[in-house]
């Protein structure tokens, strides 16, 4: 009888799963984020207008970054969660520069302060210091604040938190919009 109750728990449990369209697509973005990508908000022509001052590399403009995938992160040397997620933003450049462009934008930072924390701990993502205003579709209010954009300028991830960027999860994901 214990049985009986519990296949019918089961059954009626996977029935709400596979029936409900809310729950459905809830737990479907919640396992396959991927599946979102068509939800995503688009950057605009408008939005990729942005100076950038080269701090390691040559100075460019973000409209430069268009039609490849982007990793772009808001930083400073004066946040700690920002300096804990560097190590790990450095070894996914090392092991994605060709797939990805990466534009790590140092928020509220003097210049030889930047390149004074990149040296000390022998960092070569691309760092950059905006000198025209930043849309505000992608200003962060957070830091650090990180977005993967599409070779399509679709916001795949946006993470207002540090990560470990160097995750198998992460490197699945990019595996899939490079593709």
């Amino acid at each position: 009888m214990k049985k009986l109750a519990i296949y019918v728990v089961v059954l009626v449990i996977l029935g709400v799963i596979f029936l409900v369209p809310g729950i459905r697509n809830y737990l479907k973005d919640q396992f396959f984020p991927i599946a979102t990508i068509e939800n995503a908000v688009h950057i605009s022509e408008a939005d990729y207008d942005v100076d950038l001052q080269g701090i390691n590399v040559p100075s460019t403009n973000l409209k430069n970054f268009k039609n490849k995938p982007v990793f772009l992160n808001f930083w400073g040397t004066w946040c700690p969660p920002c300096r804990k997620e560097w190590p790990s933003i450095q070894r996914l450049y090392d092991r994605r520069k060709e797939n990805v462009d990466f534009v790590l934008i140092a928020m509220k930072d003097e210049e030889a302060t930047v390149r004074k924390f990149l040296k000390e701990n022998n960092y070569t993502v691309p760092v950059y210091i905006a000198q025209s205003p930043i849309s505000e579709k992608i200003l962060p209010k957070a830091f650090p604040t990180t977005f993967l954009l599409d070779k399509n300028g679709r916001i795949l991830i946006k993470e207002d938190a540090a990560t470990d960027w160097d995750a198998e999860s992460i490197h699945q994901f990019i595996d899939n919009i490079i593709k």
